[in-house]
């Protein structure tokens, strides 16, 4: 799935003129080599959304069965999503620096072997949350699935500039999951912790395109970094990260979000559209270079991750800011 969230792919083969040559290694070397194809980074970045969600949407701890169900599918669920990735991009995997080093560009994992992987941990993930969980959530995960690996990585990443975007969306689910997981529906409150997701994706993605531009260019992906100049990259972040900003306090008026929650996500909002401005200003610059962009990339994490934790705190202390008859507080 994305995010971080993905910042690593993109859609019709390109055609390779040297195959990797596939050679034998030791079963710790493998053994990373299959982990690596999960993008643990990504995983790290959905699994901060997972449990947090879980909790605000408890209102406390849910029971543990349900809570290592939902944590240990939806990894898997995400890991198997990043591993057909791995496998569809692999032709443009090795044009580029940053991804060259994956395993199936280098050969430690075969394409059939990655592939067996790929069906094999999703399969297992559905398994998980349909047995820990229950079926809404379990239909989740196999939307969550289709939508990285079809609409994005098939479909889109190769063809639009605006491939994250809506390829982003796929990066959303884990919080309708564990909404789900938990209260065996979804509500308000979750799709509103979706579209902060879905918000927050291109300002979180595109300062990194920024940065490696001449990797997409070589690979030809329509990565908007790649297509467009600093100056339009960073005023479409701008716009996003007010937007993830405003979409976050949505959760007040709709009687969710108490004073810890409101707090962090005014501050450290704020601060996440401070520097998005700044970023701006630095693309008028003649001498602009991508320390500014990398800046934002990193904070965009520190931001969602803060949003999260005070989401997961938030329900042990006071009540919410905007009490709504009929929901839980």
């Amino acid at each position: 799935m994305p995010s971080t969230l993905d910042a690593q792919s993109a859609a019709s083969p390109a055609p390779s003129s040297a195959r990797p040559v596939h050679r034998k290694i030791g079963f710790k070397r493998k053994a990373a080599a299959y982990v690596s194809l999960t993008k643990p980074r990504v995983m790290e970045l959905l699994l901060v959304t997972t449990l947090p969600t879980m909790i605000f949407a408890q209102r406390g701890f849910p029971d543990v069965v349900t809570m290592i169900a939902t944590m240990v599918g939806g990894a898997l669920a995400a890991g198997s999503s990043a591993a057909f990735n791995c496998y569809i991009d692999r032709d443009i995997d090795k044009l580029m620096n940053r991804t060259k080093k994956r395993p199936l560009v280098t050969g430690e994992v075969t394409p059939r072997e990655a592939l067996i992987f790929a069906w094999a941990i999703g399969v297992v993930s559905i398994a998980i949350l349909l047995w820990g969980t229950n079926l809404l959530a379990a239909g989740l995960g196999v939307l969550a699935i289709f939508f990285y690996v079809v609409i994005y990585s098939l479909i889109l990443k190769r063809r639009t500039e605006q491939n994250i975007v809506w390829g982003g969306i796929a990066g959303c689910f884990p919080v309708l999951i564990a909404w789900a997981a938990v209260r065996e529906t979804v509500e308000w409150p979750a799709i509103v912790l979706f579209l902060i997701i879905f918000l927050w994706t291109p300002p979180h993605y595109w300062p990194l395109s920024l940065k490696y531009k001449r990797d997409y260019q070589a690979a030809d992906v329509p990565m908007l970094g790649a297509v467009a100049s600093a100056r339009v990259v960073s005023s479409q972040v701008v716009l996003y990260a007010w937007a993830t900003v405003a979409c976050s306090l949505l959760l007040v008026p709709l009687g969710w979000a108490g004073i810890v929650y409101t707090a962090v996500a005014l501050v450290a909002g704020g601060w996440f559209v401070y520097e998005s401005h700044v970023l701006y200003a630095e693309s008028q610059k003649p001498e602009y270079n991508d320390k500014k962009a990398m800046k934002v990339f990193h904070l965009s994490i520190t931001y969602l991750t803060l949003v999260f934790v005070a989401l997961a705190v938030d329900p042990f202390v006071g009540s919410p800011l905007m009490p709504v008859p009929g929901i839980p507080s």
